[in-house]
C-alpha cells in the first residue's frame, strides 16, 4: 500500500476526527504492546451505558479529562495512537485477532486538533471502534507513561488508564508469553519486536 493510498483511506478520516498523523514519528524504544494488565495496574476510568443520554458528547469529555489528568498528551497535545496495519479497520482487525491469528495494530504518533470527535467521527472511521459512540483503540503517551484502553461490551463503553505499563509486572509476563508461545497463528513480525524490546530493556536501556 502506497503512502497515498494510506492518507487517503486512514489519516483523512483520522483528520476529520481531529487527529493529525504523523507520519514516521513514534519514539524510538516505545514498549509495542500493552496486555494482560491487571486491576491492581489500572488507575483510573470511567464507564458509560449505550443508554446514556449525549452519549458521544459524555465519552468526548470524560475521554479528554481521562487523557489530561493521566498526562497522555505533551506540550504539543501529541501522543500515540494504534492503528491497524495498512488500511485494514478496527472491525476487520477485531475479526482477524479474533479468527487466531495475533497481529495487533503499530503505533502511530498523532496530534490532537483543536476540532476533534475521537469517540464520534473517530469512532465512526472505522479505525478507532466500531461506529459513532462504540469506540476501540489503545492510546499512550509518548513518554510511555500512560496508556489508555476504550473498549465496547455488551451493555456500555468502558476506558481505563494504566501509569507506567512497561513496569507492570502482568504486563512483561505477558509480553514474555507471547514472545515463547510457539503457535502458527501467531505473527512472527509481531513476537520479534516484542522480543527485541524486551532484549533492550534487559540491557539496562532507559524505561520509557
Amino acid at each position: 500500500m502506497g503512502i497515498q493510498e494510506r492518507d487517503r483511506k486512514v489519516y483523512r478520516p483520522l483528520r476529520r476526527a481531529g487527529l493529525e498523523v504523523i507520519p514516521d514519528a513514534v519514539p524510538a524504544g516505545t514498549m509495542p504492546f500493552v496486555h494482560g494488565y491487571g486491576a491492581e495496574d489500572v488507575a483510573g476510568g470511567f464507564s458509560h451505558r449505550y443508554d446514556t443520554p449525549r452519549l458521544v458528547e459524555r465519552l468526548n469529555a470524560d475521554w479528554y479529562d481521562l487523557a489530561a489528568s493521566a498526562g497522555l498528551f505533551d506540550h504539543r497535545r501529541e501522543f500515540l495512537v494504534q492503528l491497524p496495519q495498512g488500511t485494514r479497520s478496527h472491525r476487520a482487525a477485531l475479526q482477524h485477532l479474533h479468527s487466531g491469528n495475533t497481529a495487533p495494530a503499530l503505533w502511530n504518533r498523532v496530534r490532537l486538533l483543536d476540532r476533534w470527535d475521537i469517540m464520534g467521527r473517530g469512532a465512526a472511521s472505522a479505525f478507532l471502534g466500531v461506529h459513532s459512540g462504540h469506540p476501540g483503540f489503545g492510546m499512550m503517551a509518548l513518554d510511555g507513561s500512560a496508556y489508555l484502553e476504550a473498549s465496547t461490551g455488551e451493555s456500555g463503553i468502558d476506558v481505563l488508564v494504566v501509569r507506567h505499563p512497561d513496569r507492570s509486572e502482568n504486563v512483561l509476563r505477558n509480553l514474555e508469553w507471547i514472545t515463547r508461545y510457539d503457535d502458527p497463528y501467531v505473527n512472527r513480525e509481531f513476537k520479534e519486536r516484542i522480543a527485541v524490546w524486551l532484549a533492550g530493556r534487559a540491557r539496562g536501556l532507559p524505561d520509557r
